[in-house]
C-alpha cells in the first residue's frame, strides 16, 4: 500500500549533498598548529592533531548520551584551556575556531552536478537541509557558495536546535518549520542512525545512499547514488 503523497525532500549535509573527510583527514592545518603556538603552546604539529583529536572525541562521546550538539567555541575553549593550560581569552577562543573551520572546509568538496539535480528536483518539491554541525554558519555558507540556497525552504541544523540527528526533536523541528506531517516528506541521507532510522522512528521515510549494500536496508531504501534520487521519488508517487 503506498504511503501519503511525497512533497518535500529533507536532505543530510554531509556527505550527502558534499563530499569530505570527516575527521579532517587529508588536510594542512598549519595556520591552525602556528595560531596556538603564538598563543603560548609548545606542540609539535602532530602533537597538536592529537590533542585536537582527544578533545573532539571527548565532546563525541558526550553527545552520544543524549545527542546533544556542542558548539565549536565549547570545543575550542575546552581544546585551548588544555593545551595553553589556563582559560582561554574569548578572543583567542573565536580566532582558532574561525582558523580551523577555514582549513577544515579545504577538505569539503562541492559535488559535480548537485546544483542541477537540486534545481530539477525543486521544480517537483519541496527541499529542506536537516545537518549535524557545531557551528551556525557553516553549513549555509556552504549552500550559499554552492548557489543552491535559494532552492530550500528550510535550513535546519543540530546548532539551532541543540540537538543532532538521530534525536526525534530536529526531525520535528524540520517537520513544523516546514508545516508538514511526517508522511509527507522523504529524508535522503548516507548514515543509517542519522539519515536512515533516526527519520524513520519519526514517521518519515528514508532513503539511503548505501553504494556497497553495507546497511540492513531494504532494497527499494538504497541509493547507490545521490543521483539516483529522480527516480526512486517518481517510484514513490
Amino acid at each position: 500500500m503506498l504511503g501519503p503523497r511525497v512533497t518535500h525532500v529533507l536532505f543530510d549535509f554531509f556527505g550527502t549533498l558534499v563530499d569530505h573527510s570527516p575527521g579532517g583527514a587529508e588536510r594542512d592545518f598549519a595556520r591552525s598548529h602556528d595560531l596556538i603556538r603564538t598563543l603560548g603552546a609548545t606542540l609539535t604539529y602532530d602533537e597538536f592533531l592529537a590533542a585536537w583529536s582527544k578533545t573532539s572525541e571527548r565532546f563525541t562521546k558526550l553527545s552520544d548520551i543524549d545527542d546533544r550538539e556542542y558548539a565549536m567555541t565549547d570545543i575550542g575553549t575546552s581544546f585551548l584551556r588544555d593545551v595553553l593550560g589556563h582559560p582561554p581569552a574569548r578572543t583567542d577562543v573565536d580566532q582558532f575556531v574561525h582558523t580551523y573551520l577555514s582549513e577544515w572546509n579545504m577538505g569539503v568538496r562541492h559535488l559535480p552536478g548537485i546544483g542541477g539535480l537540486l534545481a530539477s528536483l525543486a521544480t517537483e518539491y519541496r527541499l529542506a537541509v536537516v545537518s549535524n554541525t557545531e557551528e551556525a554558519d557553516l553549513v549555509p555558507g556552504h549552500l550559499e557558495a554552492m548557489g543552491v540556497r535559494q532552492l530550500l525552504d528550510a535550513v535546519v541544523t543540530s546548532f539551532a536546535v541543540g540537538r543532532r540527528k538521530p534525536h526525534p526533536t530536529i526531525y520535528t523541528t524540520a517537520l513544523n518549520e516546514l508545516g508538514i506531517a511526517p508522511g509527507a516528506a522523504v529524508f535522503v541521507g548516507d548514515t543509517y542512525e542519522a539519515d536512515y532510522r533516526g527519520p524513520l522512528r519519526a514517521g518519515i521515510r528514508s532513503l539511503l545512499i548505501d553504494p556497497h549494500g553495507e546497511a540492513d536496508i531494504p532494497h527499494e531504501a538504497r541509493l547507490s547514488s545521490i543521483f539516483e534520487l529522480p527516480a526512486r521519488l517518481a517510484a514513490l508517487d
